[in-house]
């Protein structure tokens, strides 16, 4: 490969995340972000040799969201195999990520892993196969990290908790299709543990290599089968980022999840994780800033999968 300057490649890109301020919204329906900075930036990169570079605030930790929806489901394959796939799928909804309607019309399977109701039933799955779907995130981010302080915010969990009453609508209506092993109150707690896990860019840049290793883990074990990885790569392209995945695949060009705390995780098959974070977020619910420094920093450098 070509030698790459990844810290100017992210000193750019940071400029352009710059450009954004002000024109996004910190996620206020969960009041514990709602405090959140939305001028506030940080990006890191990790190589899949192990180095990593980062700008802004890459080593503030934030509220990671919906990007532990990207680990529930690894951890679920690396464990369970592919019976997930017979509770969840794997399309994009086009719809937005809390929405109720296609459990309606698709007999409570989720139309993937990605929106709330298939994090709902991975977490579930999870739960199932270790006993602890958080608590077996938390080890897994705090191992491939090297951080051992990583854990749940749960002030946030507690914020959510107590205002998720969408998110309980979507377990109950899930419950009675028979796609939930366990209670209700369990998996929900569960899942607002892991989406409350409060890490960094460079955290989540390290944590995920694997995928940019092809399933391979820090130390070099393997947590999922070549076919896997590129399979939740392909899930994370096309569904990551709620009903704006194509404007994503599009303007950045890696697979990608992102979170309503403002973080984005994409992965560069073959040499990195790169994530960023801004606060501020779209009407999607994906943040500008990180979106636009992703796409600066493709768009700059050449790198993608297409």
């Amino acid at each position: 490969m070509d030698a790459v300057d990844y810290q100017q490649l992210l000193s750019d890109a940071m400029a352009a995340a710059r450009r954004t301020v002000g024109t996004g919204r910190v996620a206020d329906y969960i009041p514990a972000l709602a405090a959140a900075d939305p001028d506030a930036f940080g990006m890191a990169l990790a190589t899949v040799e192990g180095e990593v570079f980062g700008v802004g605030a890459w080593e503030q930790p934030f509220s990671i969201q919906s990007i532990s929806k990207l680990f529930t489901l690894a951890l679920v394959l690396a464990e369970g195999g592919d019976a997930v796939w017979q509770r969840v799928g794997r399309e994009p909804s086009g719809n937005p990520f809390n929405s109720l309607v296609q459990l309606e019309t698709e007999q409570g399977i989720p139309r993937n892993p990605f929106i709330n109701a298939g994090a709902i039933v991975v977490t579930d799955h999870l739960h199932s196969l270790t006993g602890g779907a958080a608590h077996a995130v938390r080890e897994f981010l705090r191992a491939e990290s090297g951080n051992p302080m990583l854990g749940t915010d749960w002030e946030v969990a507690a914020s959510e908790t107590e205002h998720g009453h969408r998110n309980a609508a979507l377990a109950h209506f899930i419950a009675s299709h028979g796609n939930l092993l366990n209670p209700v109150e369990t998996v929900l707690d569960e899942y607002y543990a892991h989406c409350a896990i409060a890490a960094s860019c460079a955290d989540l840049a390290l944590a995920g290599r694997f995928l940019a290793r092809y399933g391979l883990r820090a130390d070099d074990t393997r947590l999922l089968s070549r076919s896997d990885a590129k399979r939740v790569n392909a899930v994370l392209l096309t569904c990551g980022t709620y009903d704006a995945a194509g404007e994503f695949a599009f303007r950045v060009g890696l697979p990608g999840k992102s979170g309503v705390g403002g973080g984005v995780l994409a992965i560069l098959p073959g040499r990195a994780a790169l994530c960023a974070w801004g606060p501020g977020l779209d009407r999607a619910g994906n943040s500008v800033g990180a979106v636009a420094a992703l796409d600066a920093f493709t768009t700059a450098s050449g790198l993608s999968v297409f």
